[in-house]
């Protein structure tokens, strides 16, 4: 079964951060698929690429969401690619 890498791009002091790691996690902890968090914060290269769009949700190294994750999306992703 393929795992699917789910990766939450992240700056210091944003609030939308903070909701975007409780809407991973939520959908993340039901599927039982792991994820991590990446700060933009000490990349230059990560700043410049996704400084107006953080949080950023990558799956499997694809922009899926910004600012808001949209669980319900989130959810039929990681569903598929799980499914193989």
């Amino acid at each position: 079964m393929p795992i699917p890498d789910v990766v939450l791009l992240t700056k210091a002091d944003c609030h939308l951060c903070t909701a975007a790691r409780a809407a991973v996690e939520r959908v993340t902890s039901g599927l039982g698929v792991q994820w991590s968090e990446t700060s933009i914060d000490g990349d230059a290269a990560l700043r410049e690429r996704y400084a107006e769009e953080i949080p950023v949700l990558l799956v499997d190294g694809v922009q899926r969401d910004f600012w808001t994750i949209d669980e319900q999306r989130l959810t039929r992703l990681l569903k598929k690619a799980l499914e193989g």
